[in-house]
């Protein structure tokens, strides 16, 4: 009787520690939904969405203005926000120059980067802005992107004709714009500001009074004392055609500030390029006579001096002296000493 105690006793306590772990367990596994509470769960998240990102470049390394971007110095993240002009990717601003300072984490925008006409000037050129009329602009045919050669016509006064002239200044330079139109493709500004159709129109009609020219900065000084001292006329040719003149055949012009000189042992100096010829400069006598000590003499006013008068004679007012005429084309004009 004992016996069938203690197993009974034994076999309550295993029942009841099976119960305790099997509460156990039951504690550590969540409760499922009912199917109501459940669906109703879920039509409040379908009713519910997330709030929307972007892919926005931004700059990941301060950028300075005026140096081309890399891609190490971007980044494309996932922003709340899409700011207008932004890049979705970076591929399209590589090489792009910004207009001022970007700082770490800015996103880059379109209005922050250079545009317009300065992104068609090649390095090493300048774009030079001349007078222009429908003679000087075959006839206002001339259209940006084309190639035009640059005659100069160099006009004296009737009793010297002999000496105009007329040559080839410039050859195959590119025509950056022409009155309204550039090669930027930007919108022109109508005349009163407004978008107003009529009024562009019109603006497109006039005739140019401009054209500009993507010139080498060593030749600016020759483009700018040509139309200062004569008529330029625009010469258009075929793209095609990529033929130029030979500057070997003719004697270099002369700078207007030459260089200093060598210094014992100093390696001869090759000629000037680039800025260095820019900044020496050119005169106009140079421009117009080649360079040439004959050609200087001829464009120099003749002088003639007459015989020294006559000793002055006692009780005269007049005084010996020296009588120079000098000639100017057409003017003449005595000058005593």
């Amino acid at each position: 009787m004992i016996h069938l105690t203690k197993i009974i006793a034994a076999v309550l306590v295993l029942l009841a520690i099976a119960l305790g772990g099997y509460a156990w367990v039951l504690s550590r596994t969540p409760a499922k939904p009912p199917p109501v509470a459940e669906a109703l769960a879920t039509t409040s998240t379908a009713k519910t969405p997330s709030a929307p990102v972007y892919a926005v470049v931004i700059a990941v390394k301060p950028i300075a203005a005026g140096q081309p971007i890399t891609a190490e110095a971007l980044r494309v993240e996932q922003l709340p926000i899409n700011p207008t002009g932004a890049f979705k990717e970076i591929a399209p601003l590589l090489g792009r120059v910004p207009v001022f300072d970007l700082g770490e984490g800015t996103p880059l925008l379109e209005g922050q980067l250079a545009s317009g006409l300065a992104m068609r000037v090649e390095e090493g050129e300048r774009a030079v802005a001349i007078k222009a009329d429908e003679v000087m602009g075959v006839g206002n045919k001339v259209q940006p992107g084309d190639f035009v050669d640059v005659f100069v016509m160099l006009k004296f006064d009737g009793k010297d004709v002999d000496r105009s002239q007329a040559r080839l200044l410039l050859s195959r330079k590119r025509v950056l714009a022409f009155g309204n139109s550039s090669v930027d493709a930007l919108p022109s500004k109508t005349a009163d500001g407004n978008g107003n159709p009529a009024a562009a129109q019109q603006q497109r009609n006039d005739a140019a009074r401009t054209a500009v020219l993507a010139v080498p900065v060593e030749d600016i000084n020759r483009l700018t004392l040509g139309e200062s001292t004569g008529r330029l006329l625009l010469a258009l040719r075929n793209p095609l055609d990529t033929n130029l003149p030979d500057p070997s055949l003719l004697a270099v012009l002369p700078v207007a500030l030459p260089p200093p000189p060598l210094k014992r042992g100093e390696q001869p100096r090759g000629p000037l390029e680039g800025l260095d010829s820019a900044q020496a400069g050119l005169t106009a006598a140079d421009l117009v006579t080649g360079g040439t000590a004959a050609g200087r003499r001829q464009s120099e006013p003749r002088i003639y001096a007459a015989p020294a008068s006559l000793p002055r004679q006692a009780g005269s007012g007049a005084r010996p002296g020296l009588e120079v005429e000098m000639i100017r084309g057409d003017r003449s004009e005595t000058l005593r000493y």
